[in-house]
Order: C-alpha cells, then sequence, then structure tokens
C-alpha cells in the first residue's frame, strides 16, 4: 500500500516539482498527458514555482480532496451530538439543553457555541460566528447570553439580549436568512456588545456553559507597543479591543502602571501578524514595536522549610501558611480542563485521592484553583478546630489569587504550587477580621511560604519540527546546538528523500532561528515551531552569579520594580 502510494502519487509529485523548476516543458508534457491534466497557452508561459502549482491544482485539488474527505469520514451532526453530548454539556447530562444536544433536536431549547468573532465591514464591529447544537437561532429572537466565566446560579458574564440578524458565512460572502436550525453553522450580528471572545446562546433559563474550547498553545511571546503619535493612544488601545476580540489566541494588555500596552502571542510570526493587523486593519495609525520579549512562569521546588506567618495591619489576625510543589501531570490536567471546580464534587474528591494520591480531607478541604480561579495552583484549608475559617475564605482565597497572579520573584505568573493553610488566630469581633485586614496578609504569607519554597524560574519551551533533505541534516543539528536545543529524534518521510527532524527549543532562543536556519542550509529547511511543555531553568534566582538571576533581574527592571527581589522579613512577620 506505502509503496503504492509512493509510487502514483510522490514520484509524479517530485518528478513535476523538478520538471517545473527547471522549465522542463518536454518533460512536463509528456508527464501532465500521462495524469490527463490540460494546460492552456497562458498556463503553459508561467514558470517555476507558479507552473508547479498551477499543474498540481488542476491535478490534486485540495478543496475537491478535502470536501470528499468530509463526506467520507466525518459523522453527521446528529450521529456525532448523541456521543458527544456528554463532553460538549457542562450541566446535568438529563436537562433539556442536554437533551436537546444529544438528539440534535430542532424544537429544543437553543443551544448555540460562539467560537470566535469576525470582523464586519462596518468598522469594530463583528459577527459572532458558531455552531448551533440544539433548538433554532432566529432573527429577533431574546437570549441569554453566557460569558466563558459564567457560573450557574449567579449573574456575572450572563447577558440578555436580542439577536439582530442571522447570517451565514458563504465564503467571502454573507448571507442573510430568518432562522438557522440546528447541525449548521453561522453567524450572528448584535452579540459582539457582549461577548469578547467566545460564550453560550442559549433560550433555556438554567442552562449551564457549553465547554470552552482550550488550545494548545499558550501566549508565551510578547511585544510592547506604541502609538508612533503620541495623540493616537485612545485609536491604537480600541484597535488592540477589537483585535484581542477577533483572535481568539492573542492577549493585549494595557498595563496602566508603567502605561505598556503589550501584544502576547503564541509564537514570533503570530506577535508579528497580529502588530501587522492592528497597523492597518484594527488601530489604523503607525505603530512602533519593541523586541519580542519572553513570558516566563515562577514556581517552587520544595516544600517550605517552616510554616510562614503573617499578621494583619491591625495586629489581631495571624495566618500560618505551607507550601510544596505540585505534581507536573496534575498541572498538566488543569491546565486542560480535564480537572476543576466545575466537577460533580463525588466525582471531583475521588479523582483528586485515586489519581492524585490526595489525602481524602484536603481534597474536600480544596478552597479554589489560582489564578483567575482555574489556574494549576491550589490552596487548601488544613486547620483543625480553627474558627471563623468559612468566614474568612473568601478574604485569604483573594490573597492566593493576587499571589499566583503575580509572584515574588518578578511578578510573573505562577505555577505548580500548593499552600495549606496550618493555622490562624482571628480576632472574635469579626468587624477587626475584615477584607481589609486578611487579603493583604493572606497575600503576603503565601509571597513568604514561596520565598521559603526554594522559588524558581520556568521557561517556555517550543516542539521545533523541521522537515529537510537529509543532506543538509548536518547542518540542521549545527543550528539547533548553538540555540540550546535537545534534539528528541530524527525520521525519514516515507516515500520522499526528506527528513523530519523533532527538538525542544527554547522559545527565548526562537527569535530569528526560521532565518537563521535558511541562511544555514540554502532554504532547504522547513521550520514549524508550536509550545510543548515549562521548563525548570537551572541555577537559584536569589543567588547572585548565574543566567536565572540575570533574567530575574532584567524583568524586574522592565516592569518599574526594584532590582533585588524582596527580603523575606518584608512578608514574614515574627512571633
Amino acid at each position: 500500500m506505502k509503496r503504492a502510494f509512493a509510487e502514483f502519487i510522490m514520484d509524479p509529485i517530485i518528478k513535476i516539482a523538478r520538471a517545473a523548476m527547471q522549465n522542463d516543458f518536454e518533460k512536463l508534457k509528456k508527464i501532465t498527458k500521462k495524469i490527463n491534466v490540460t494546460l492552456d497557452t497562458a498556463e503553459w508561459d508561467l514558470r517555476d514555482k507558479h507552473l508547479n502549482k498551477c499543474i498540481m491544482q488542476k491535478w490534486i485539488d485540495a478543496a475537491d480532496s478535502i470536501m470528499e474527505m468530509m463526506v467520507i469520514h466525518l459523522p453527521s451532526p446528529a450521529a456525532a451530538q448523541k456521543y458527544r453530548y456528554n463532553y460538549l454539556y457542562e450541566g446535568p447530562k438529563d436537562d433539556p439543553a442536554a437533551i436537546g444536544i444529544r438528539d440534535c433536536d430542532v424544537d429544543g431549547p437553543l443551544m448555540m457555541y460562539i467560537s470566535k468573532m469576525i470582523p464586519t465591514n462596518d468598522k469594530g464591529r463583528f459577527y459572532a460566528y458558531g455552531r448551533v447544537f440544539s433548538g433554532k437561532v432566529s432573527t429577533g429572537l431574546k437570549v441569554n447570553m453566557l460569558g466563558p466565566n459564567y457560573v450557574p446560579g449567579k449573574k456575572a458574564d450572563k447577558y440578555t439580549g436580542n439577536i439582530q440578524r442571522t447570517v451565514l458565512m458563504m465564503g467571502r460572502k454573507t448571507e442573510f436568512v430568518p432562522d438557522i436550525p440546528c447541525g449548521n453553522i453561522g453567524a450572528l450580528v448584535g452579540v459582539d456588545k457582549y461577548l469578547s471572545k467566545t460564550g453560550t446562546i442559549t433560550t433555556y433559563a438554567e442552562s449551564h456553559n457549553i465547554r470552552v474550547m482550550k488550545y494548545s498553545v499558550s501566549p508565551v511571546v510578547r511585544v510592547a507597543i506604541s502609538a508612533k503619535n503620541p495623540s493616537d493612544l485612545p485609536k491604537l488601545v480600541m484597535g488592540m479591543k477589537r483585535l484581542a476580540q477577533s483572535d481568539p489566541l492573542v492577549l493585549c494588555i494595557n498595563n496602566e502602571d508603567t502605561g505598556e500596552n503589550i501584544i502576547a502571542g503564541s509564537g514570533e510570526l503570530h506577535v508579528e501578524i497580529c502588530i501587522n493587523d492592528l497597523e492597518e486593519v484594527y488601530a489604523g495609525v503607525p505603530i512602533i514595536r519593541n523586541d519580542p520579549i519572553v513570558t516566563y512562569q515562577e514556581t517552587i521546588s520544595a516544600p517550605s522549610s517552616m510554616n510562614a506567618m503573617s499578621k494583619s495591619a491591625n495586629k489581631h489576625n495571624r495566618v500560618y501558611m505551607s507550601a510544596e510543589p505540585l505534581d507536573e501531570q496534575f498541572c498538566l490536567d488543569i491546565e486542560s480542563g480535564a480537572i476543576g471546580l466545575k466537577m460533580e464534587p463525588k466525582e471531583f474528591v475521588k479523582t483528586l485521592v485515586s489519581k492524585y494520591g490526595f489525602d481524602k480531607t484536603d481534597a474536600t478541604r480544596l478552597w479554589g484553583f489560582g489564578p483567575d480561579g482555574e489556574g494549576p495552583n491550589i490552596i487548601i484549608d488544613g486547620t483543625k478546630g480553627c474558627q471563623f475559617m468559612s468566614e474568612i475564605k473568601d478574604s485569604v482565597v483573594s490573597g492566593f489569587q493576587i499571589c499566583t497572579r503575580s509572584g515574588v520573584l518578578c511578578e510573573e505568573t505562577l505555577r505548580g504550587a500548593r499552600f495549606d493553610v496550618r493555622d490562624t488566630t482571628l480576632h472574635a469581633d469579626s468587624i477587626h477580621r475584615g477584607a481589609g485586614q486578611l487579603i493583604p496578609a493572606s497575600r503576603r504569607v503565601c509571597y513568604a511560604t514561596c520565598l521559603l519554597s526554594e522559588p524558581k524560574l520556568q521557561e517556555p519551551i517550543f516542539l521545533a519540527e523541521i522537515t529537510c533533505p537529509g543532506d543538509v541534516s548536518g547542518n540542521v543539528y549545527s543550528c539547533l546546538a548553538q540555540r540550546r536545543a535537545l534534539i528528541e529524534e530524527e525520521v525519514d518521510v516515507e516515500g520522499t528523500p526528506l527528513t523530519m527532524i523533532r527538538a525542544f527549543l527554547p522559545v527565548s532562543e526562537s527569535f530569528g532561528f526560521t532565518a537563521y536556519l535558511r541562511s544555514n542550509t540554502a532554504g532547504q529547511a522547513f521550520p514549524n515551531c508550536t509550545f510543548h511543555h515549562w521548563d525548570l531553568l537551572p541555577g537559584d534566582p536569589l543567588v547572585e552569579g548565574n543566567q536565572v538571576y540575570d533574567i530575574v533581574k532584567a524583568i524586574r527592571k522592565r516592569k518599574g520594580l526594584k532590582e533585588n527581589v524582596p527580603e523575606l522579613e518584608n512578608y514574614m512577620d515574627k512571633l
């Protein structure tokens, strides 16, 4: 089978490409006659890659191939939703919304997932593009719009409004239709006022969210930008908001403290495309861009050497806490959405105990994830016999969220830390143990436990897949070695003279890598970089004289912080 594929498909492809690049028309005419491809006079006037592209489009048209593959292999919505509804819907599997999704029922409650925003000709407005899983969405219909952070029973991130128009996207054109029944993909006008990127559209009052899509990439490359003309700053800020709506992977940050405007993307090329779109489409103003910056993450590498204690400002309350690192697989499962507080409580506790080895008492007293309630850090109530814990829970969790959002080393996001509240001494009067007293104390004690737990820095790593002819693989290895890359494997691409080299490349070494690689291989190597994992940087960030210390110092300087990491005494009080 493989030999037949190489004989009848790959061999002609290679022969056509070589003949076209050499402009060998006699050979091309023989090959095109055998594969039943006819070119007119104007097409024979093409040269090099344009001629090769023209022949390949007529012989193996990608559009027809993809369409045929979809028809043959992909199940219909009615068939697919029967086994996918369990994963798609976050609520009970027996409520009307879940049953409507399962049966792809046009008469059921409306359940539609908005996956992206597409810019319209009307500047600043977007089509909300998505798929209808249940019911029918129509023009003028009054619906509930649930953002990705909506929690059932609460009003936050929930909006009510009317659908102004329903639209079918027909290639580059749009067709207005009165309604779109379930099983179809369409777009809505008027929803972009309420939802920023993704969300759920429903008519069922007690509906839960359709599960939010998780991406295998992370915004690890940042570029600070500014308007060339200071008077264009408002246009730049508005343009960044529109860009953030249109691209689900980009992160736009307006730092009010330092005045920086930052675009964060999944790689150097992605950020470059985003800035060009911002300059030409969304903001329409000239932009000054700085050099790309890598996003690092902070972590801890050992259990804290002792319990840390911090007092509230009025000295009436004390919080004792310890920390320890989390298992990497547990962190990955949290980031992928495989585990979280949205699970059924019994199932959640059972999973923590059986799969990750948590103590059952700890699992039942887990207060939250951080940052933003879903990150790979946890806080657990490990106290015994302490009063008022339910009253101070929100305040302590808020301090924990601040710490995980901006760590102690250089205010980068914290990853892989477990905090345990060991003991508390609280004032009997609730006035003296309010949020204003306990949030700062909780934040300080979290920072102190991090400093006591051997803090480290993690850097993002790309998986670089490099396709090249076998005779230039030595040059590829040389380029990778100079960029601190770790070779994973080398495999031959069957039926071709090409080799696939996979390597782990630090993101900080990836800037300019594509151009450098091609210049050293005469343009014969083609890299494809995707985010793969976070890797621990060797060295102590608190001790001068190593690379990590210099990185932490540079980040603190860039963010306008004091150059040295604060001492432990700044956060931990004496008994």
